[in-house]
């Protein structure tokens, strides 16, 4: 049984490494490319809107990298005054182990819901907000920090880019490495997958294919477009992934 990672580069081919180092068979086909966001330019500028006391979201790795190599480029820092969240716990370590600063993040969960729940972000009194995230994406965090009372601002500090697969040759290339298992890790990426395969057969197979997403939500989306054999990791780092293909 081989496994199929979806996710981008680096993460996707440092995953396969580690499930080949533990005697797993595992195959790389990244479905989206990560690069450098239109704001970032614009990102000290928006820092600098913010006063004591408001609040920066990080809302993945790729925000917080990106991020973090453009203040550095400008020769700034962070602003220690402000309130810093981030989604899940990998993202969150990352921050603080990139600016010594401290972040909050949910202990229950993953998702912006899980955010959402902090009991320091019920209530926002026209605090201004920076969302610091990648092109598009959900608008969750954003439409409920306004309904509670704050003044949110977006910096899109990464995009994220299909990658251009054969159709005719998608599907048929890793039924033939006998994939039964496939890692999605984002909404996006579970939707590419889906429209890439669009013959009988191969869809049959898709299908079939057992699905490890990184959270509920997916599942629920996965389940919608037909999957039936899917498992919920306990978050989207590496790790978590690791143990839900163990």
């Amino acid at each position: 049984m081989s496994i199929l990672i979806t996710r981008p580069v680096p993460a996707g081919e440092e995953l396969v490494k580690r499930l080949r180092s533990i005697g797993k068979s595992a195959f790389s086909a990244p479905l989206i490319e990560i690069h450098p966001g239109a704001d970032l330019p614009f990102l000290s500028q928006k820092l600098q809107w913010l006063s004591a006391g408001d609040r920066v979201f990080l809302l993945s790795k790729n925000a917080v990298h990106y991020a973090n190599e453009q203040l550095i480029q400008a020769g700034q820092s962070w602003p220690e005054q402000l309130s810093y969240y981030g989604i899940g716990k990998s993202t969150s370590l990352m921050f603080h182990q990139l600016t010594g600063l401290e972040i909050a993040y949910s202990k229950q969960g993953e998702t912006s819901e899980d955010l959402l729940q902090l009991p320091t972000l019920q209530t926002m009194g026209n605090k201004k907000i920076l969302l610091l995230r990648g092109n598009g994406g959900r608008e969750v965090i954003a439409s409920t920090l306004r309904l509670r009372g704050g003044v949110v601002d977006y910096c899109e500090c990464y995009s994220r880019q299909p990658v251009k697969y054969d159709i005719a040759d998608f599907s048929r290339q890793w039924q033939q490495c006998g994939i039964k298992t496939i890692v999605v890790t984002s909404g996006e990426m579970l939707q590419l997958l889906y429209n890439l395969v669009t013959d009988n057969n191969g869809k049959a197979w898709l299908l079939n294919c057992k699905l490890i997403v990184v959270s509920k939500r997916l599942a629920d989306i996965a389940r919608t477009l037909g999957w039936q054999t899917i498992k919920v990791a306990k978050s989207a780092d590496n790790d978590a992934l690791i143990q839900a293909l163990e």
